[in-house]
């Protein structure tokens, strides 16, 4: 599971950008608990989900024309600018280009050859989220896209994820881990073939965070009780544990997941 020792590719930083943060802020703080700590005018609206005074996310209004509301899953790199350079390289395209965020780190924004957005952070006085895998905040990042394989190789020449099979039934479930350490303790999240598992209807490529919770069912009905849609209702997964998707009353998808006590 996830750690705040972050290194190269782990999941660092997370964020949702809606088109009503007001709403997104009320949302997730009756789903979760979460507080919104909003970072006042010169951050654009731009504030930080916290639990126990530790961030676990953040929010911002839509600032890409034409974009939906999304949770942005955000990658470490030690080095931004060689980075970016890998993903070109590797046929991804970016869309905003490495910038310096008030000395808190460097922001890059990017697109896998496949489609699926993330981003990626060089941290600066910022390290990354406060707090992952305990209820309440991130837990795994899921990929879902049409050509799992081409997607590992994909990753591998940008971060050097390396990742190991897990059959499941109807599909072949990639577990990814970080380029270096023991592949068990440093996996982080998956990949799985688009249109496998949730989505509501047509999905599309993208990575869907997977937030730690005590009770998923008492979740779902939380997030539907306060204008959230369930797009997979709770199930057991074996070896796995107990898993959802929801989408929050703009539409941004994310998972839910009670673990298993020796997942």
């Amino acid at each position: 599971m996830l750690g705040t020792d972050f290194r190269l590719g782990s999941p660092v930083w997370l964020d949702l950008g809606s088109p009503d943060t007001t709403g997104a802020a009320r949302f997730y703080g009756s789903v979760f608990g979460w507080t919104f700590t909003d970072l006042g005018p010169d951050a654009g609206g731009y504030g930080f989900f916290q639990v126990d005074g530790k961030t676990v996310a953040a929010l911002g209004p839509l600032t890409e024309e034409g974009a939906v509301s999304a949770w942005m899953v955000h990658f470490q790199a030690d080095d931004i600018h060689a980075t970016v350079s890998a993903v070109r390289a590797g046929g991804g395209k970016i869309r905003m280009e490495p910038m310096d965020v008030m000395g808190e780190g460097w922001l890059a924004q990017a697109t896998d050859p496949q489609g699926a957005e993330f981003a990626l952070w060089q941290p600066g006085k910022t390290a990354g989220l406060g707090k992952v895998s305990d209820e309440g905040s991130l837990v795994w990042a899921e990929l879902h896209v049409p050509d799992p394989a081409a997607a590992l190789t994909f990753y591998n020449g940008v971060f050097g994820w390396r990742s190991q099979d897990m059959e499941t039934p109807g599909m072949t479930y990639r577990v990814l881990s970080l380029k270096d350490g023991d592949q068990q303790q440093t996996s982080f999240g998956g990949v799985a073939p688009m249109g496998d598992g949730a989505g509501g209807g047509v999905e599309k490529p993208r990575w869907v965070p997977y937030f730690n919770v005590a009770d998923v069912d008492a979740t779902v009905s939380a997030a539907g009780g306060n204008g959230g849609s369930v797009l997979m209702p709770a199930a057991d997964v074996p070896d796995v544990g107990r898993i959802a998707w929801v989408a929050d009353p703009s539409g941004a998808v994310f998972a839910l997941l009670k673990p298993n006590p020796m997942a």
